[in-house]
């Protein structure tokens, strides 16, 4: 698995040319005072990250079960959209799956800085065919997420309450280490 996240990064990182054109031009996307972040609006191509990268394919973009990317028109560049305009932790991959194959406009903000290592990052806000006037909002996920999981329903964070998360809780415990490091860590992490 760090194989394949290592080639994303390459090949995400590859192309820091295309940061010559300016895609803060009509840009309405709302600022969250990240650094490196910037307004970017532009037409792209949904697609499947791990068929663009590695060329293992599926069908309707994995259905949801992996990462979307956006394959700017302009330029060629393949963008990776990790988060959507929910401030809740989320990701695009809902937004974007009824897109999958489509020619479409974004609008949001874009985090580029080669220092950092995090070029073509995006956070879509807002997502239209291309040629259509209507724009949706990518704020989609909690509401899907809600009707995917009617008995998690409560207060609090989402993931507080997911049945995957606390079932990944239950066999491997909160650091992801075993049940029985748990319990060894716990007096570190939380003394008393």
């Amino acid at each position: 698995m760090w194989k394949s996240i290592l080639v994303l990064n390459t090949f995400l990182a590859a192309p820091a040319l295309a940061q010559d054109v300016n895609f803060e031009e009509g840009s309405e996307a709302r600022s969250w005072n990240l650094y490196a972040e910037y307004p970017a609006r532009f037409e792209a191509t949904v697609v499947d990250l791990l068929c663009e990268v590695a060329g293992q394919c599926t069908d309707n973009c994995g259905d949801g079960r992996r990462q979307l990317g956006l394959l700017r028109s302009v330029d060629g560049v393949l963008v990776y959209p990790n988060k959507n305009s929910q401030t809740v932790f989320s990701g695009a991959t809902v937004e974007l799956l009824p897109y999958c194959g489509q020619d479409v406009e974004v609008d949001g903000l874009e985090i580029y800085d080669e220092d950092l290592g995090a070029v073509n990052i995006y956070l879509v806000q807002k997502i239209r065919r291309v040629g259509e006037d209507e724009w949706v909002t990518a704020n989609n996920w909690t509401k899907n997420w809600a009707e995917e999981n009617p008995d998690a329903a409560g207060r609090g964070p989402w993931f507080r309450r997911d049945p995957r998360v606390l079932s990944e809780i239950a066999a491997e415990g909160y650091f992801g280490l075993g049940i029985a490091e748990d319990e060894a860590l716990k007096d570190v992490v939380f003394p008393e």
